[in-house]
């Protein structure tokens, strides 16, 4: 009996991994629109994609980071200097966009720009450090979205969101999480609404990888503003060895985080030229064998173990 049912599950596997090979052949001259293309994910995807032959649009935040993005690929890759968070920005780039695509629109949106700073111990920040995590991560990532959602639908093609495992449970205080969260949201409602029109739409969840949003000096910088700029008296609750301890604890983030950073882009690919994607990838050993287990606990579990190493208050009761 047993031996049956491991043949049955071989076929299924197996079965599951030819659907995920099949890879559309044409895909050459298609358009893509990648957002945060100056470093990390966006800038490896850009090229990746343009070595292929994909015609990408690249949004950039500064001028520096087009040129150089520029530098290093073809004449087939455009940018343009894209603010998520302003409205007016992300209209333009809409219309810069529809500009070059026309009635052939445009075949991938990957929703790649994010920040992880703002976030530090809760009572020491304000609601703007807050929103302003919320702004890109999150409302940054719709505005886009349903901009270029029309652009989408002509094409029937795909949307492709980095959310994180930080999507899945809470694993740090401030807005990040929150944000993730929301961009799983967001993409389940629209993958649902998308289907009818042959929309797909796919959502990334990267673990812990070594780029600027785990980046132990900017999260210990962070940290730093957010205590010195606390009142006095939450200061004297919390004591200094708890933020000493804090800034430990970010340092030891380092060797744990994930160098292979091919290995997002390489999802996000996947997500654009499978005939059938993944509805989710969990991308980093840490976030398949760690993270995406450890969201299924029950939360009195998944308290303690994120609360072991954490410090205690000078005037804890």
């Amino acid at each position: 009996m047993w031996i049956h049912l491991l043949v049955v599950l071989g076929l299924i596997l197996l079965y599951r991994w030819y659907r995920q090979s099949l890879i559309l052949d044409n895909l050459i001259d298609k358009y893509v629109f990648i957002t945060g293309c100056d470093t990390g994910f966006g800038n490896i995807l850009a090229k990746n994609l343009d070595r292929r032959g994909i015609r990408v649009l690249a949004a950039c935040l500064t001028d520096k980071g087009a040129e150089n993005l520029k530098e290093e690929t073809s004449s087939r890759l455009q940018t343009v200097i894209l603010d998520v968070t302003d409205s007016e920005s992300v209209s333009s780039a809409a219309k810069w966009v529809s500009s070059i695509v026309g009635e052939q629109g445009l075949w991938g949106l990957v929703n790649n720009a994010g920040v992880s700073v703002p976030g530090s111990t809760t009572e020491w920040m304000t609601k703007a450090d807050f929103a302003k995590v919320l702004d890109i991560n999150l409302l940054g990532l719709v505005d886009v979205t349903l901009n270029l959602l029309p652009f989408i639908r002509r094409a029937q093609g795909r949307v492709v969101n980095i959310a994180s495992v930080a999507g899945r449970f809470t694993a740090c205080p401030g807005g990040y999480c929150m944000s993730k969260y929301g961009v799983e949201s967001f993409s389940d409602s629209l993958r649902r609404e998308m289907k009818p029109f042959g929309v797909k739409v796919c959502i990334i969840e990267p673990g812990f990888f070594n780029t600027r949003i785990t980046n132990a000096e900017v999260l210990k910088a962070d940290v730093k503003r957010t205590w010195e700029s606390a009142t006095e008296e939450v200061r004297k609750c919390y004591g200094e060895q708890y933020y000493l301890t804090s800034l430990k604890i970010l340092e030891a983030m380092k060797p744990i985080c994930n160098t292979k950073l091919h290995l997002v882009p390489e999802a996000i690919e996947h997500a654009l030229s499978a005939v059938h994607p993944w509805t989710r990838y969990s991308v980093g050993w840490d976030a398949k064998l760690i993270f995406l287990p450890l969201s299924y606990f029950p939360t009195f579990i998944l308290d303690f173990l994120l609360t072991i190493s954490q410090p205690k208050p000078a005037q804890a009761k």
